[in-house]
């Protein structure tokens, strides 16, 4: 037995015209109950005759092919279309003529091609039956009445155009919202390449430039060429970080393993004064799990203020304060004779926009520029709690 839970899942998995078959066997099975005997469609005034050898052909032909109302949507109507009209003229007026309308708003809903030339041959082939149906009547429908129902037939077909241009809408609406997604992603993982890989090469080139000048100078040129190896280490243990992440097999639960564990505020702080920036570091608080992603976030403020004062005031005194809140946490970031990333002639201009769209995000705040004592400064206040 299927546990009805798995019926909707085993069904689906049918192929379209097995799916679509129940419904013309619904409307053939019910056109041979007695209570439903002549309460069908009726075009015209041809008298209700019995039902005779012929009726369960032109039944079947008028319902059976409504399994075929998605896959091959012309063929059905066309034969929809003949069994009515043989159903009309030999006066059956069954219930299986609801048929007509459900093929004309499958065809609507489903036809690809040619959709003006199959609702134009409708309508032509509408108007020989009407004369038929008028000349073997007794003259009681009116032409008032082809009309309307004509009429019928085309808000049948508008309907099913209708659900084609809903549905094709919808599809555009996912396939922007997954190009929007995509752009969005492409988007942050630039942001993260940049901070990683612009602030330890930026390290890394300074600290080699140093070297240069300490060859008469062992231990201190030992120490400098360590600084530049561990930088190197770091960049690539942060890069294999940030592509393990891209990795679709990656687990799930890596909200926390993105955010810097307690203490890389401090190494980055002592990576910057090895590269021969005099740093002063302050942190007010401790790192909470439940601060999200502001965690990370002032972290690479951190990160982008340091990179930006060794490439535009090498040697400058630096200032770092750092103070976690309960509900926020603020960061502050001076140097004298800074200049903004915008400010060098080769700079993606990803750095400082990029922080302040990373701020925003979290509804912060942030800002950057001199003041009024000509240092300047990069602030940012970042609401805790936000999910990674």
């Amino acid at each position: 037995m299927i546990s009805p839970r798995r019926v909707p899942g085993w069904w689906h998995r049918l192929d379209v015209t097995v799916r679509d078959l129940p419904l013309g066997l619904l409307l053939l099975a019910g056109s041979f109950l007695p209570a439903l005997y002549g309460k069908g469609t009726q075009v015209g005034d041809v008298p209700t005759r019995p039902f005779d050898a012929l009726t369960i052909a032109v039944l079947g032909l008028e319902c059976l092919p409504l399994a075929g109302r998605r896959r091959w949507p012309a063929v059905s109507l066309a034969l929809v279309c003949l069994g009515f009209a043989v159903d009309q003229l030999r006066g059956y007026h069954s219930v299986a003529g609801s048929a007509l309308p459900l093929a004309l708003i499958s065809t609507g809903a489903h036809l690809e091609r040619h959709r003006r030339a199959t609702a134009l041959v409708c309508s032509a082939a509408y108007v020989p039956l009407a004369v038929a149906l008028y000349r073997l009547g007794s003259g009681g429908e009116t032409v008032s009445g082809f009309v309307t129902f004509y009429l019928a037939l085309v808000l049948a077909w508008g309907i099913g155009a209708w659900l084609r241009s809903t549905r094709a809408a919808e599809a555009e609406r996912r396939r922007r919202v997954a190009e929007d997604t995509r752009t969005a992603e492409r988007t942050r993982i630039a942001r993260e390449l940049h901070d990683v890989v612009t602030h330890h090469v930026t390290a890394m080139v300074v600290q080699a430039e140093a070297a240069r000048y300490l060859t008469a100078a062992p231990d201190r040129l030992d120490q400098t060429l360590t600084a530049v190896t561990d930088t190197g280490r770091r960049a690539i243990s942060d890069l294999r970080h940030l592509l393990d992440l891209l990795n679709p097999d990656h687990g799930t639960d890596t909200g926390g393993g993105r955010t810097p564990p307690a203490g890389r505020l401090l190494t980055l702080v002592e990576q910057t004064r090895r590269a021969g920036q005099p740093v002063e570091f302050t942190e007010e608080g401790t790192p909470t799990p439940s601060a999200g992603s502001a965690d990370l976030v002032a972290y690479r403020v951190v990160q982008e203020a340091l990179t930006n004062a060794l490439k535009y005031a090498h040697g400058s005194p630096t200032s770092v304060r750092v103070r976690h809140g309960g509900k926020e946490i603020t960061v502050e970031v001076g140097t004298d004779g800074s200049a903004p990333a915008t400010a060098s002639p080769g700079g993606s201009g990803r750095g400082l926009a990029g922080l302040r769209e990373r701020v925003a995000v979290l509804g912060g705040e942030f800002s950057a520029g001199r003041a009024d004592d000509g240092r300047f400064v990069v602030r940012a206040r970042i609401p805790a709690g936000s999910p990674a």
